[in-house]
């Protein structure tokens, strides 16, 4: 049998907590993200966040399932404000590149959440949102449904890949991070011409360019790539268009007899 939801009005504590306030699905996922920004995910329990928000642990599951529960509704959460942030323009792909960017931003300035929730389906309503919202440019844009669904699928995993991957950068130990990114500097820029020519030869660039990351410029190759499928899809459906686009003035395309 599936189970009933129940509104949060009506699962909602009648009585404030310990520290005067009332506890609310809002709260709740806040509170779970300021926890896992200071204790990283082996921090976030159900007795350590009830005793943060002064309540007996127990009175989370009036809110949510479990704690699978509460991470996805921390993954709904970075997917919903980063909708908050963006608004649209009328360019699909102007609007696309905005959304990718503001969902890769939304993920990593809660990097300790964002590899937790990056991999999953929440399957809520602000999640849907965006979904909603990504397939209707597409579609808006004059993609099939079948091409919409295709590039949607690579412009979403795209984004979510380098959102954990950059994350997991963010999540380390200040010193780890320092470290890793040193290696540029201290390794490659050392290795010698003789053995590694490549390399060597790159050294410079790759120690100022390896240590930011490449969604953008990975973004901005799916979009001309989806540009150019939907060109081919147009030129597809409406030859005789193209041709007219193509002949001179007062010819008549291909077939205009030359003078």
């Amino acid at each position: 049998m599936v189970k009933e939801v129940v509104p949060e009005e009506a699962r909602r504590r009648r009585r404030p907590t310990r520290q005067g306030t009332v506890l609310s699905e809002k709260l709740i996922v806040s509170t779970a993200l300021r926890m896992l920004r200071e204790h990283g995910s082996t921090g976030l329990t159900a007795r350590r966040l009830g005793a943060a928000l002064g309540a007996d642990p127990s009175t989370l599951y009036r809110y949510f399932a479990g704690m699978d529960d509460l991470t996805r509704a921390i993954g709904e959460e970075l997917m919903g404000r980063a909708l908050d942030t963006w608004s649209a323009t009328g360019d699909w792909r102007a609007d696309l590149r905005a959304l990718g960017l503001a969902i890769h931003a939304s993920y990593l300035a809660h990097p300790q959440a964002a590899v937790l929730t990056a991999s999953r389906v929440t399957g809520r309503p602000r999640e849907i949102a965006v979904d909603e919202t990504i397939l209707g440019i597409l579609r808006g844009a004059g993609f099939a449904d079948a091409d919409a669904v295709v590039v949607y699928h690579a412009f979403i995993d795209l984004g979510l890949a380098f959102a954990a991957l950059d994350a997991g950068s963010l999540a380390l130990t200040d010193e780890a991070r320092a470290a890793d990114e040193e290696m540029w500097n201290s390794t490659y820029a050392e290795l010698p011409a003789d053995t590694h020519p490549h390399i060597a030869a790159t050294a410079r660039l790759l120690a100022g360019r390896m240590t930011h990351s490449a969604y953008p410029v990975v973004l901005d190759t799916l979009l001309n790539s989806a540009a150019e499928q939907l060109a081919r899809a147009h030129a597809r459906r409406h030859p005789r268009a193209d041709e007219h686009r193509a002949a001179p003035p007062g010819g008549r395309g291909r077939g205009a007899a030359r003078p």
